[in-house]
């Protein structure tokens, strides 16, 4: 399918690419909800050959791999579901044949396109990344695909002495999510040790011989086609040479892809809401890396405002600093003021990215959580949607599904959806930017845990498939519009309205109070505070804290979400999340956070 061509480090000029419309339900999803050109089904008349999983050979680096001019004609029928195409090019390739150590890649299971690739970035990479060099032991693991070779050269320890024979887990089959229904009818997984060599087990295509072993820093094989198939459905990157790479969770890849981005010594600084998630804050800081403030509304960051700094940035006023080139956003339920951007509002920060060359960290763990709206306490609830379909097509498109230029790394999750404990999580970007991610895993933390990757392949893959998945998903989205419904009428219950009012999330897990934006979130009117004139922002929200302490709720502090800790505080807000507790104790909870307003406020 892919044919290899020089390596040329480009200076970052912009061309916009392009990708032919595709007969994949995955493309006509991604065109209906990006709003486009009409569909028009089309096939591809050279269907893609075999990739068998061990055909690959040496260690290319896929950036300089472009895509094989390919006719298209008209085809009269659309496929019927969007998973016809996964299931038929597996039915295609046959058994998955990934031993220990195995390389793989997203090229292995991608289906055909008519796109062009992307443009380098790597005017975008610090020092410290374009010094990296690929990892000699797992290079030469490589070669143990050969048949007939006996290895006596890396240290991968005998299976023979690992004390876990077989893992049982529980599972809730597809439509019987609840936790009871898991408990009292949910299917029994069993995970052996050699499942592979199992002659009464002719399909098994994973075991705990071959997942609690070393692995290539990209992660399974096995767990790498099920994220590659996810991502090609639901965003489907409008560019040819993208890649997959597993991770041990959002928080290392954001730490690593800081590193990559980031230079201490060129003065960098980097672009992100001016409230945002505080671990990310505290992830930049000790980079020497200065975190720059962009003002928000109710749809989350202004690109108008981003522009306005970018355009006007003047190294001399910012204490040397030169002009950022790296924006680290959370687009859907944003942590911590639950903005969700709207399709206008990614495209237009798109844009600006791309007037400015800007290199874009698209965090996005609260994605599936796009929820219904809210219709107020005594509405009936909107129905959700009827169909697999429905959903995909209900979903506000992902920056990567708009990045033609090759500017986007998306980080995903498992940590909300599934498990935060799994610590397993996947990036997407360009094949370059990803060689650089994996060179940077193979001497840091060498890809995720085998035992994660291994039960949640057993679940998503084996089990529930990508169908099932994305009905999970669904579930989620109900049960958590639900959440966010009680939170929301306690609040109406419970809080001073008169000083306290909130815009309701349309994704995440979170509320926030908050001061000085009444049309967004949940807003405290620090002006009315008796003792605004005499005291800090800081001493206040203080205040109100240890009284919601002493009183028994924890609410986090406006002031850990501050992005440029060094300015003075201006507005007060407190954020709370209903992912976690009964609806009883929201209540009880709420009542307690409006009675320390009202304390600290002197209300009756």
């Amino acid at each position: 399918m892919y044919s290899k061509a020089a390596s040329r480090g480009l200076n970052g000029s912009l061309t916009r690419s392009s990708c032919s419309l595709s007969s994949s339900p995955a493309s006509q999803l991604t065109a209906l909800r990006l709003r486009r050109l009409p569909l028009v089904p089309v096939t591809h008349i050279a269907s893609p050959s075999q990739r068998a999983f061990n055909s690959k050979s040496g260690d290319r680096s896929v950036a300089d791999a472009i895509p094989v001019e390919r006719q298209a004609v008209f085809e009269k029928r659309q496929e019927p579901s969007p998973f016809d195409g996964v299931r038929e090019r597996r039915r295609k390739a046959g058994k998955l044949i990934a031993g220990v150590a195995a390389a793989s890649d997203s090229d292995m299971f991608k289906a055909p396109v008519v796109c062009t690739s992307t443009h380098h970035h790597s005017d975008h990479l610090s020092a410290e990344s374009l010094s990296r060099h690929p990892c000699s032991l797992k290079q030469a693991a490589r070669h143990l695909k050969k048949p007939g070779l006996i290895s006596l050269g890396g240290g991968l320890p005998s299976s023979a002495y690992f004390p876990f024979a077989e893992l049982s887990v529980r599972v809730p089959t597809a439509p019987h999510f609840s936790e009871a229904e898991t408990l009292s009818s949910g299917q029994v997984l069993n995970i052996g040790k050699y499942d592979t060599r199992d002659p009464d087990q002719p399909g098994a295509e994973y075991d705990l011989s071959i997942a609690l072993n070393y692995t290539q820093s990209t992660g399974s094989a096995q767990m790498m086609r099920f994220v590659t198939e996810h991502t090609e459905l639901v965003y489907n990157p409008p560019y040819a040479d993208w890649q997959c790479c597993q991770t041990v969770g959002s928080t290392g890849a954001l730490e690593q892809t800081l590193r990559m981005f980031c230079d201490k010594d060129r003065n960098d600084s980097v672009l992100t809401e001016e409230y945002s998630f505080s671990t990310a804050l505290e992830t930049i800081a000790p980079l020497g890396v200065k975190a720059i403030g962009v003002p928000v509304d109710q749809e989350g960051l202004l690109p108008e405002a981003m522009d306005e700094i970018l355009t006007n940035w003047d190294p001399a006023a910012r204490g040397g600093r030169r002009k950022p080139h790296l924006l680290y956003t959370v687009p859907s339920g944003q942590n911590p003021t639950g903005a969700t951007q709207s399709a206008a509002r990614r495209n237009a920060i798109y844009s600006v990215a791309q007037k400015h060359d800007l290199y874009i960290i698209e965090d996005e763990p609260y994605y599936f959580l796009q929820m219904q709206p809210y219709a107020g306490p005594d509405a009936p609830a909107t129905p959700p949607p009827a169909s697999v379909e429905e959903f995909l097509g209900t979903l506000i498109p992902s920056l990567l599904s708009m990045d033609t230029d090759g500017r986007v790394l998306r980080m995903d999750s498992f940590s909300k959806v599934l498990v935060p404990g799994s610590r397993l999580g996947w990036v997407t970007a360009s094949a370059q930017v990803i060689e650089r991610f994996i060179r940077h895993a193979e001497v840091a933390n060498q890809g995720p845990s085998g035992f994660s990757q291994i039960a949640v392949w057993k679940l998503l893959d084996e089990t529930w498939g990508h169908e099932g998945y994305l009905k999970w998903l669904m579930n989620l989205r109900v049960e958590y519009t639900q959440r966010r419904d009680w939170l929301l009428h306690a609040c109406e219950n419970h809080l001073p309205r008169d000083i306290v009012s909130w815009t309701p999330p349309a994704a995440g897990m979170f509320v926030s109070l908050f001061s000085s934006f009444p049309h967004l979130w949940l807003t405290v009117d620090q002006s009315c505070h008796p003792d605004i004139s005499s005291r800090t922002l800081e001493q206040i929200e203080e205040e109100i804290f240890n009284s919601c302490i002493d009183k028994g709720v924890l609410c986090a502090r406006g002031s850990w979400f501050r992005t440029e800790q060094d300015t003075p505080l201006k507005d007060l807000f407190f954020r709370a999340t209903f992912a976690s507790v009964s609806e009883k104790d929201m209540d009880t909870a709420i009542q307690r956070l409006g009675a320390a307003i009202r304390e600290s406020f002197r209300l009756s």
